[in-house]
């Protein structure tokens, strides 16, 4: 059973960084496709970024430019740099493990950016 726990999150001003971590157990790392996902208040959990096995990437438009998604697989760790942060940035992030027969889901953690 695969387990992720996420880290990382906290307040920050306009302007700020964070370094999210999500580290997985229980799994075959290097063989999943890793991804951020984040849910404010009142809305739909949405896609921020994806890295594949083979390390390739993929952002939101809302993202692109700011955020970076990385691996580490002898880690186990996948990673979320968020850089020039905004206050619509504000949400729970999750981090998605995905085999070709399912996802999972770390617990989040929670991003404000608010002054």
């Amino acid at each position: 059973q695969v387990q992720l726990v996420e880290s990382g999150g906290g307040l920050v001003q306009p302007g700020g960084s964070l370094r999210l971590s999500c580290l997985a157990s229980g799994g075959i790392f290097r063989a999943a496709q890793m991804g951020w996902h984040r849910q404010a208040p009142g809305a739909q959990r949405e896609l921020v970024a994806t890295i594949t096995t083979g390390g390739s990437t993929n952002y939101a438009d809302s993202v692109k430019g700011r955020f970076t998604i990385s691996r580490d697989n002898a880690k186990n760790t996948v990673y979320l740099q968020m850089n020039s942060l905004k206050p619509e940035d504000t949400a729970v992030y999750y981090c998605r493990y995905s085999t070709a027969t399912r996802n999972y889901w770390g617990q989040g953690t929670q991003v404000t950016v608010s002054s």
